[in-house]
């Protein structure tokens, strides 16, 4: 599942993972909230998160997340990434912090 509060991001994330040999994107979310809530009923083996989004941010939504699918890997992805947002997303729960200015394939590697 692809969260991000940028449709743009969302459809170039989509294309790019079924893009990949055997993955599918089974759902897309705008913001914290709405990516709980498609979660509970998609039951996605992958989320990716946008961090800073309206309503609820990417941490606050994989702290929500984590509680409820401990077992779906979180991958967070940010502007700008630092030890600081690091510690933060990893205590959330989170799988691995990934730059959005990194090549896209960091992405795919980390997923």
């Amino acid at each position: 599942m692809v969260v991000d509060d940028n449709a743009a991001v969302r459809h170039a994330l989509r294309t790019i993972f079924e893009l990949t040999d055997d993955w599918k994107v089974e759902g897309e979310a705008a913001d914290g909230r709405d990516a709980i809530e498609k979660a509970k009923r998609l039951h996605p083996d992958l989320i990716v998160l946008d961090l800073s989004m309206p309503v609820m941010n990417g941490i606050d939504a994989a702290k929500v997340l984590h509680q409820i699918m401990p077992r779906v890997p979180l991958i967070l992805c940010s502007l700008h990434t630092n030890e600081i947002l690091e510690e933060q997303a990893s205590a959330a729960g989170v799988n691995a912090v990934v730059s959005k200015s990194q090549n896209v394939q960091v992405l795919v590697k980390k997923a």
